[in-house]
C-alpha cells in the first residue's frame, strides 16, 4: 500500500465532498512529514486554496477532519501553517506490512514492455583487465540488474576492441622480443602475457624516441612519429586490414590467449553477457555508413583521402571517420555497431557504460547518427562514470602501473580471510565453507565499495576501508544478513514460526502490536519499490546500495533495543520474526542487484 496514493485518493474524495470540485493530480501535493513534527505524510494545501476559497489553515483543518472521520487508517492530524500533517494508524501500517510480507517478489516492478541494451566492459585485447575495468564491469552488471528490477527486458552486451594500432603494438613486440613465449611456457594468464608485451612496446618506443630526438635535435613528439617500431606497428595494422594471412594468424593466436584470461576474470567477478560483439566483425559496417554519408554529402574527403564530418556548425569540431590510408577509427566502428543493434533489436534505450573521458565521443556519435537520418540516436544514453584512483595516484597502462583486476580480487580474498580469522566470525564452519565465505566477503567488499559511489563521481579506492565489518561496507551488510538468519534458525529450533498478526486483530486490539521502531522499519521497507524506480530512472545502483546500508543499520538498532526470541507474547514474537525475515529478503534483493551474495551464517 502506497501512502502517497492512499492520501491522494482520500484527499480527492474529501475535496469533492467539501468543496464540490474535482482536482487533478498536480493539485494534491504530498511529502514526508518533517522530523520535528508529528505525522507520516504531509498534504500541502496551498494549491487547493482557489478551490476551497478559504485560508490555508482552515482548508487544512477541514480536510484533516474529513479524513479522520472517513478513514480508519488515519489516527490523527495536525495543522502547521497550511501544512496538513497526517499520522497513520497502527492498523494502516499493519496492512502495509501484510502486503509486503506476502508479496511474491517484493521490490520487483511490473513488466514495462521496454527493451534496453547495456554495453559494458569493452576491453582491449592488448592488456589484462584492471581496476578501472572492474568499476565498468560492476557498474554495467548492476545497472542491468537494476533495470530488470524495473520491469524492463535487458540485453547485456560486450564489445571487444580486438583490432587497431594498440593491438598491433602487443603483437609486434611479441614478434620482436617474445622468443615464442606462450601462456603455457610462461605460466602466465594469457591476458597478462599479452599485456607484458604492450608495456615492452611502450618502453622500446620511448627508447627510440629519445635517441632520435637527441640525434636530430627535434622534439620528442616529432621524434616519436619517426620511430621505426611505431612505423612497423602502423604497417602491421594496414596488413591486418588487407587480410595478410601471417598477421591475421598471429592476431588470432594472441587474442585467443587474452580471451581465455578474460573469461577467468569475468567468472570470478560473476560477470556475464548475453552477447559479445567484436570490433573486427563490426568496423566494416561503420565504413559502409561512412561511404553512404559521403554519397549524400554529409561527410567530406580531405586531400590525403581521409574522411571527416564537419560539426563546427553544431558548436563542435571536425571529426575524423577514416584515415587517409583507409583504416578506421573508434567512431567508425561505433557507428556500425549502433546501426547493427538498432536494426537487430527494437531497442527503447541503448546504454553505453563508458568512462567520462569519452563524454565528447558519445556527443559526437549521437550527432553523426542523427545527420545520417537515424532518429533512434535519441535513444542512446552514455552512462558516464568517474575514474577510480588509488591513494598513490592515477594508473597508466602503458607504464604497467595499473592495479591488475586479478591481483586486486585475490588481495580482497586474502584481506577478507585475515579479517575474518582475526574477528573469529567463522563459527564451526568447515574448510570449504570458510573458503567460500572469504571469497563472498572479499567480492562483496570490492563490489559494494565501488558501487555505493554515485557513478558520475571520481572515487578513491581503499581496499582496507572496504573490508571493514563496521560502517557503510559490503561486509557490514553481509554480516547483518547472517545475524538475521542465525536468529531465524534459533527460532525454528525452538519451534517458533514467523507470522504476521492479521489486520482484524490489530483493528480490534486495545494494545500496541507494532512498536514505533517497527513502524519506522515498515515505512523504510515500504519505500523499497520507490527506491528501485528512482535508482533505475537515474541509472544509479548507488541509490540501492545506500538504501541497503540504511536498512541494515535500522535492523541492528532494532535488534539492540527490542526483545525478539525472548518476547513472552507469542504473537508479538512471531510477528517480529516475520519482520526481520522480510528485512533479510529485501537485503538479498537489493544486494543481488549489486551482484553481491549474502551469507547464511558467519
Amino acid at each position: 500500500m502506497n501512502p502517497e496514493i492512499f492520501i491522494f485518493e482520500k484527499a480527492k474524495a474529501a475535496i469533492k465532498e467539501l468543496y464540490g470540485a474535482d482536482v487533478n493530480e498536480k493539485m494534491i501535493q504530498t511529502q514526508a512529514t518533517r522530523k520535528e513534527f508529528v505525522g507520516d505524510i504531509t498534504l500541502v494545501t496551498f494549491p487547493l486554496l482557489k478551490t476551497s476559497k478559504k485560508s490555508p489553515e482552515i482548508t487544512a483543518q477541514e480536510i484533516g477532519e474529513w479524513l479522520k472521520a472517513n478513514s480508519v487508517e488515519i489516527e490523527s492530524f495536525n495543522v502547521i501553517k497550511g501544512f496538513l500533517n497526517i499520522k497513520f494508524s497502527q492498523w494502516f501500517w499493519q496492512g502495509v506490512f501484510i502486503e509486503m510480507e506476502t508479496a511474491e517478489d517484493f521490490g520487483q516492478l511490473a513488466p514495462s514492455g521496454k527493451t534496453i541494451m547495456v554495453e559494458y566492459s569493452s576491453p582491449n585485447t592488448n592488456k589484462p583487465l584492471h581496476l578501472g575495468h572492474i568499476r565498468n564491469n560492476l557498474l554495467g552488471w548492476s545497472v542491468s540488474k537494476l533495470l530488470e528490477a524495473n520491469g524492463h527486458k535487458v540485453l547485456k552486451v560486450n564489445l571487444v576492441n580486438d583490432r587497431g594500432i594498440h593491438i598491433c603494438k602487443s603483437m609486434l613486440a611479441w614478434l620482436l622480443m617474445g622468443n615464442g613465449e606462450t601462456p603455457e611456457s610462461s605460466g602466465m594468464k594469457g591476458d597478462h602475457l599479452v599485456g607484458k608485451y604492450y608495456v615492452a612496446f611502450s618502453n622500446e618506443l620511448k627508447r627510440q624516441t629519445k635517441e632520435i630526438a637527441a640525434q636530430e635535435n627535434i622534439s620528442e613528439d616529432e621524434a616519436e612519429k619517426k620511430a621505426p617500431i611505431l612505423k612497423e606497428a602502423q604497417a602491421m595494422l594496414l596488413k591486418w586490414e588487407n587480410g595478410d594471412k601471417e598477421v591475421v594468424a598471429l592476431w588470432e593466436k594472441m587474442n585467443g590467449w587474452v580471451y581465455d584470461g578474460f573469461a577467468q576474470t569475468y567468472k570470478r567477478l560473476g560477470i556475464e553477457f548475453d552477447r559479445t560483439y567484436y570490433e573486427s566483425q563490426t568496423y566494416l559496417l561503420g565504413k559502409a555508413l561512412v561511404q553512404e554519408g559521403l554519397k549524400n554529402n554529409i561527410f567530406e574527403t580531405h586531400e590525403d583521402n581521409s574522411v571527416w564530418c564537419d560539426l563546427e556548425g553544431d558548436g563542435l569540431d571536425k571529426k575524423l571517420l577514416l584515415r587517409g590510408d583507409g583504416t578506421s577509427v573508434y567512431m567508425t566502428q561505433d557507428l556500425g555497431t549502433a546501426h547493427q543493434r538498432f536494426s537487430e533489436y527494437k531497442l527503447d534505450e541503448h546504454i553505453y557504460v563508458v568512462g567520462n573521458e569519452q563524454n565528447y565521443h558519445f556527443q559526437v556519435l549521437k550527432l553523426i547518427l542523427k545527420k545520417l537520418g537515424f532518429d533512434w540516436s535519441d535513444s542512446i544514453y552514455h552512462l558516464s562514470y568517474g575514474m577510480v584512483e588509488l591513494p598513490e595516484g592515477k594508473m597508466k597502462s602503458r607504464e604497467g602501473t595499473v592495479v591488475d583486476a586479478d591481483d586486486l580480487v585475490e588481495k580482497m580474498y586474502q584481506t577478507a580471510k585475515e579479517t575474518s580469522l582475526e574477528l573469529g566470525k567463522l563459527g564451526d564452519m568447515g574448510a570449504d565453507e570458510q573458503e567460500a565465505l572469504f571469497e563472498m566477503l572479499g567480492l562483496g567488499a570490492l563490489k559494494y565499495f565501488i558501487i555505493k559511489v554515485d557513478p558520475k563521481k571520481t572515487m578513491l579506492f581503499d581496499p582496507k576501508e572496504s573490508i571493514d565489518f563496521n560502517g557503510n561496507t559490503g561486509p557490514f551488510i553481509q554480516y547483518t544478513h547472517a545475524r538475521i538468519k542465525s536468529i531465524l534458525r534459533r527460532a525454528a529450533a525452538e519451534g517458533y514460526q514467523k507470522r504476521v498478526i492479521d489486520s482484524e486483530t490489530v483493528k480490534n486490539s486495545t494494545s500496541e502490536t507494532l512498536l514505533p521502531k517497527e513502524i519506522e522499519i515498515i515505512k523504510l521497507l515500504n519505500t523499497f519499490p520507490t527506491i528501485i524506480k528512482e535508482a533505475g530512472d537515474a541509472h544509479s545502483p548507488a541509490v540501492v546500495a545506500n538504501y541497503a546500508y540504511e536498512l541494515a543499520k535500522e535492523f541492528n538498532q532494532y535488534y539492540h533495543d527490542v526483545t525478539i526470541l525472548k518476547e513472552e507474547n507469542a504473537s508479538l514474537r512471531d510477528q517480529r520474526l516475520a519482520l526481520i525475515d522480510l528485512i533479510a529478503r529485501v537485503l538479498v534483493k537489493a544486494m543481488g542487484i549489486l551482484g553481491i551474495t549474502l551469507p547464511e551464517r558467519m
